[in-house]
């Protein structure tokens, strides 16, 4: 089985961080969104992993992933550059899948339980395809498959009328089928080519089309928030503490990682709590559920749930929740208050 990551879209809803990079690079307790995706799929042993490059800065993506051999895969670049569909990002794969069968996973996906049973699951099957599916509350979000005795009837792209509760989580299992429903269908409204639209097309051609209600969390990461919750599930259940750095006169509670060359001064890190390399806090509290990236400069703040990117600088601030810091920012005092920002790469907050 081989594997396909989408990498591409807009980000929109998380601007301005998305201006100087995609979406799925956004990291998550210290590692871009999208090497989780990539993780599952080795994990589920699948080593052949093609990325589907989008319009914004796919030079980022081939910089992080190269060859794939630091991740133990073998990674293929294929670039759809104008945003034109999941399904048409699909099409664009027939060559590298080859005949075999492969799985889809949209980038700014995590999954709590990854995908290695559902892998196994469809190789040992006759489908030709397994839809994962998440019970949801705001199914219109979401493409939702309408199921009726135990089978998919329907599948429907952000319905505005309710249909049912059960979101497409953004992973999918295909056999070489995939390919010729997708050259029968039109482009939507917006103009692309729905996945949604190719699964029904299969459906409707009376082909094997499975499902699986996925077990554990699964968020889409496409908004803050949605990042800073997956940020707290990941440090809360994946994290295992670590100290590499340095400690002065310093405290650490509970599950830790601290990169190399990082000093921790005259301050208390309460986990758990994922910091960088080269990273300096000093006089500072780093309460529960904060990530902290490479090279970043704290002083005389206390935060908290927080996703502080590289090399940004936060200093004097009484009180931070709730926020997503971006490259090379800088956050210092202006007045006592608590705050909740989304600052974008390379600003400068005076609060």
């Amino acid at each position: 089985m081989k594997g396909v990551l989408l990498h591409g879209g807009a980000g929109t809803r998380l601007r301005p961080l998305t201006f100087t990079g995609p979406k799925q690079l956004i990291p998550i307790a210290n590692k871009p969104v999208s090497q989780y995706a990539v993780e599952d799929m080795r994990d589920a042993g699948i080593n052949e992993i093609a990325i589907i490059l989008g319009e914004t800065y796919p030079e980022l993506v081939i910089n992080h992933y190269k060859d794939g051999s630091s991740l133990g895969v073998k990674i293929t670049y294929i670039t759809q550059g104008k945003p034109l569909g999941i399904a048409h990002a699909v099409s664009l794969t027939k060559e590298f899948v080859n005949g075999e069968k492969f799985v889809v996973y949209l980038g700014d996906n995590v999954l709590q339980e990854g995908i290695k049973n559902y892998a196994k699951s469809f190789q040992e099957s006759d489908l030709d395809a397994l839809i994962l599916l998440k019970e949801v509350e705001d199914p219109s979000r979401f493409g939702v498959a309408e199921v009726k005795e135990n089978k998919i009837i329907r599948v429907v792209e952000k319905p505005k009328q309710y249909i049912s509760n059960l979101a497409l989580v953004g992973v999918y299992f295909f056999t070489s089928s995939i390919f010729d429903a997708i050259s029968e269908i039109k482009p939507s409204a917006r103009g692309e080519l729905e996945i949604t639209d190719a699964i029904q097309k299969l459906i409707d051609k009376g082909r094997k089309v499975g499902y699986e209600v996925i077990e554990g969390w699964w968020i889409d990461t496409g908004k803050k928030d949605d990042v800073l919750t997956a940020n707290a599930l990941i440090l809360d259940q994946r994290l295992r503490g670590e100290v590499q750095g340095k400690l002065i006169n310093s405290k650490v509670e509970g599950r830790v990682k601290i990169g190399k060359g990082s000093i921790i001064e005259n301050s208390l890190i309460r986990g758990p709590v994922a910091i960088g390399e080269d990273v300096i806090i000093e006089n500072s509290f780093i309460g529960p559920y904060t990530s902290i990236g490479n090279g970043v400069r704290i002083a005389n703040s206390n935060l908290e749930y927080c996703i502080v990117l590289e090399k940004a600088s936060i200093k004097d601030i009484e009180r931070l929740e709730d926020s997503l810091i971006g490259k090379n920012a800088i956050v210092r005092k202006a007045s006592k208050r608590i705050l909740r920002l989304h600052v974008g790469d390379y600003s400068e907050v005076e609060v």
